[in-house]
């Protein structure tokens, strides 16, 4: 009987949706370890997960192209982008339950401070605290992220299929 190998690489988009989970998982570590979430000026940074998951998606789309016409291009960039979702959701609970427990109060703490310095009293900076709060738990910023990541899939590859399928 015909043994599998070991060394036959992963399918593409596999590959990709790992990259791309892991890449994210990576980023928000970094920011977290760094303490970089607790500063206004750099706060940014956390979305450069977006370009990285564009460029992720181009590679991999670029890869498949001559296979594939524009039906198949989208839903590979959509299957890669949901695998790499599935991996976000993983690791933001990870990273707010367990290594950072005390993230959301952090972010809170910070949000009061920059909404005092845009002159907002005290009455507003409750109101928009409580219309937050929704959102700033572990599941679902977990949730918040991987649909984030489905999204930009969604689009990115939308988009990029038109000009990376099979001619």
């Amino acid at each position: 009987m015909g043994e599998a190998t070991s060394s036959e690489p992963l399918p593409t988009t596999l590959r990709a949706g790992l990259i791309l989970g892991l890449a994210v998982a990576a980023w928000s570590f970094v920011m977290g370890l760094t303490g970089w979430f607790r500063h206004p000026s750099l706060w940014i940074l956390a979305w450069l997960v977006v370009p990285a998951q564009i460029a992720i998606l181009l590679w991999t789309l670029r890869d498949l192209a001559p296979t594939a016409g524009y039906g198949r291009q989208v839903w590979n960039g959509v299957s890669v982008s949901l695998l790499g979702s599935m991996l976000v959701y993983g690791a933001s609970l990870l990273f707010t339950s367990v290594v950072f427990p005390h993230y959301f109060r952090d972010l809170e703490g910070l949000g009061r401070q920059i909404m005092a310095k845009q002159g907002l009293n005290p009455a507003q900076i409750e109101a928009a605290v409580r219309a937050q709060a929704p959102m700033q738990t572990p599941r679902g910023a977990a949730m918040a992220s991987a649909i984030g990541t489905v999204v930009t899939g969604v689009l990115t590859s939308t988009i990029a299929a038109l000009w990376l399928r099979r001619k």
